[in-house]
């Protein structure tokens, strides 16, 4: 993907881009020209749109389940884990034809709304998974620490608690983001009129795929690649600041 987004190929069919894999030179002429399809682009942003806006709700309602699931025991908690299990082991298009014969039953009108509701129903419980498997490692003697030294609930939660848990969550937020960007088959049964990135590709692939879909996927996966890099240094800083300041308070 990222080669042919820099292959001049395609140049001399620019009116009506049929991308080849046969490779004819190095152009950064589709990387200028990006936007170059309306459509294409319109449907970029749409789903831009809807993973960012997905990825924060699914977070925040991820990450209070998680917490939920892991620090109490209240009736019910055995059935949200199942019912979280069965939402990552359901097949798409068994969440897709569930997701759109509610919408119908309720007559909630189909478009990015509806793809925004799908992606969080089904985003939620893979966040939630992520950060529950970092809160299991969680020591609470720190928090207890913090609470000795009067912080309160909240105090304790936003500079003791959320700190630490902060490399699950992004992780989880990423994974949100990936799966809501490249998610076709649920957003297939939801969208209605409206058109997503993946819906445009599939859509295309009858008539020739436009290199700027290859620009499109590469800006996309390099920045997902950055910021995936970013949090684990971010993670191995916050670890080398921690171990150095045990070691001079055990100095």
């Amino acid at each position: 993907m990222i080669l042919y987004s820099f292959n001049a190929n395609t140049a001399a069919n620019a009116t009506a881009p049929k991308v080849s894999f046969r490779w004819q030179g190095f152009t950064l002429d589709w990387w200028r020209q990006w936007n170059g399809v309306p459509d294409l682009t319109s449907a970029l942003w749409n789903s831009l749109l809807i993973a960012v806006l997905s990825t924060i709700v699914a977070t925040i309602l991820g990450t209070m389940i998680a917490l939920a699931l892991v620090r109490y025991r209240f009736r019910g908690s055995g059935t949200l884990e199942v019912v979280m299990f069965l939402n990552i082991a359901a097949p798409e298009i068994v969440l897709g034809a569930a997701l759109l014969s509610f919408f119908v039953l309720i007559n909630f009108q189909q478009g990015l709304l509806s793809i925004f509701v799908a992606h969080v129903m089904f985003n939620i419980a893979f966040v939630a998974i992520v950060v529950r498997a970092r809160l299991s490692g969680f020591n609470r003697e720190i928090e207890e620490a913090a609470q000795d030294l009067y912080a309160d609930a909240v105090q304790t939660f936003i500079k003791v608690t959320l700190p630490l848990i902060w490399p699950g969550i992004l992780a989880g937020a990423l994974l949100a983001f990936a799966l809501s960007i490249d998610d076709f088959v649920t957003t297939n049964f939801v969208a209605g009129q409206t058109v997503t990135f993946p819906l445009w590709v599939y859509g295309a692939v009858k008539v020739g795929i436009p290199p700027q879909v290859f620009v499109m996927g590469t800006a996309i996966f390099l920045a997902g690649v950055v910021i995936a890099f970013a949090n684990v240094g971010s993670s191995r800083r916050k670890g080398r600041a921690m171990v150095r300041a045990e070691t001079e308070d055990s100095a």
